[in-house]
């Protein structure tokens, strides 16, 4: 892991400070917004736009890399968030922090998609599985420290919108004065959501579910937090207890996905995320939130990556790099419709709609994974399960091929026989061997100076 850390760190480091800097604003908005006195719907609309930005940044960024390059790309796209984070307590209205959301949005999936290519171009086929849990562990690392950060200032000044945009403008320091060769940027096409469906249905549809879910979590905890009455500090401490649960939980749940049938595993980690939900419902009190949070946070991210290795069990290899697209476009379509049903659910039946969103999701993936049982068996095909990899929610298309790699390599070694490893030594032994005699013969054959 040294070693590994110690060739990326740069990356890792920008990479931080970029999550530190999303984890604010996003916490932050929440908490400002209600502050203003915004209505819950106005605020939904705000959070959405977010979603809205990266998934335009997730189609547009590509094309931008390839025109002028990543420097160009991260340095523009990260000076516009700076730009804008600063921008937001100087324009509080719900149309502009929409606009802003927007930008922030497009800006940060194209940061993410820039830094993400460097990753996995400096990673090797035995670094890389390690290189991408590294990654994410940063990702939550920052997101967490973000809330830490909330709960020492003000929500209501200005210090705190600062304090955002200084980490991103900080974050390029570490990357772009390193010497790094520009990655070849290829990015496969995502595959049709009706091939998509054909191919995998309960990861379609999971994955359009948990769009909501995740975006409940990153843009509306904070709103509901607050509405309920916790101070900045206890809604600081919520929010954080959904993405280390989310960290700390990905390897088990990982683990054992590789051992058992994905679907009954999809079915119980959704049934425990949309029960946890109960638990606030019957108090509104900081532990029974709290605790609420830490398990449907622990249940719903590692649901994420789970659902991807489930779609990649029913595919071609050649193709689970275009699936995984696509099922990040699903999953952010989910993502941007999310907020809105949860603020309308929110100004309609109260605070407790919050949880009953997040249960009503989760358990709607359970009970359709009982469905798709009954549909297709395991038994009808030669399946066998593919390697889990931990995935975070925030990644981009990039880091799900990122992961797609690692798999492909897992799969590589787990099901090379000793005797396959034996022969390809022996014929690399037999090829340089070979090239050495003819090296010897040239130079054997050739005249010295002396015989001309």
């Amino acid at each position: 892991m040294i070693s590994v850390f110690k060739g990326s760190w740069p990356l890792y480091l920008g990479m931080f400070m970029l999550m530190v800097g999303n984890g604010l604003q996003g916490t932050l908005l929440g908490l400002r917004a209600d502050v203003e006195g915004f209505s819950t719907f106005a605020i939904s609309i705000v959070m959405s736009a977010y979603f809205l930005g990266f998934l335009f940044g997730s189609r547009l960024t590509p094309k931008l890399i390839r025109a002028v390059g990543h420097v160009r790309v991260f340095a523009a796209l990260g000076s516009m968030v700076s730009a804008v984070l600063i921008l937001y307590p100087t324009l509080v209205d719900p149309i502009a922090w929409t606009v802003g959301r927007v930008i922030i949005g497009f800006c940060f999936c194209g940061v993410y998609i820039t830094a993400e290519s460097w990753l996995n171009d400096a990673a090797t086929n035995e670094t890389r599985g390690l290189s991408l849990s590294i990654y994410m562990i940063v990702q939550m690392g920052g997101i967490v420290l973000a809330q830490y950060i909330v709960s020492l200032g003000d929500v209501s000044g200005f210090v705190l919108f600062i304090i955002p945009s200084v980490f991103v403008s900080l974050a390029f320091a570490p990357i772009l004065l390193v010497k790094r060769t520009q990655p070849e940027f290829g990015q496969t096409k995502p595959m049709s959501v009706p091939d998509l469906v054909r191919a995998s249905p309960l990861a379609s549809v999971g994955m359009f579910l948990m769009g909501g879910v995740f975006a409940a979590q990153f843009g509306m905890s904070a709103v509901y937090a607050s509405r309920v009455g916790l101070s900045v500090a206890e809604v600081s401490l919520f929010v954080s207890a959904i993405y280390i649960s989310a960290l700390i939980l990905q390897f088990p749940i990982g683990w054992l996905s590789d051992r058992i049938d994905r679907r009954l595993l999809i079915i119980g980690v959704s049934i425990i995320g949309g029960a946890g939900s109960f638990i606030a419902l019957m108090s509104e009190s900081l532990w029974p939130i709290v605790i609420s949070g830490a398990i449907v946070g622990g249940m719903s991210n590692p649901l994420y990556a789970l659902l991807i290795a489930y779609a990649n069990d029913y595919l071609e290899k050649d193709d689970m790099a275009a699936a995984s697209g696509g099922l990040l476009f699903v999953n952010g379509v989910g993502a941007i419709a999310g907020p809105l049903f949860l603020g309308w659910m929110m100004e309609t039946i109260g605070n407790w709609g919050y949880w009953a969103f997040l249960a009503a999701l989760q358990i709607g993936i359970a009970c359709y994974a009982v469905f798709r049982m009954t549909r297709r068996s395991r038994t009808d095909f030669e399946i066998e399960n593919a390697p889990y990899v931990p995935l975070a929610a925030s990644g981009t298309a990039v880091a799900a091929e990122f992961a797609q790699e690692v798999y492909l390599d897992t799969e590589y070694y787990e099901h090379k026989t000793y005797d396959e490893f034996a022969e390809e030594a022996e014929a690399d032994t037999d090829e340089t061997a070979q090239a050495e005699d003819a090296t010897l013969t040239q130079t054997t054959q050739e005249p010295s100076d002396a015989q001309r």
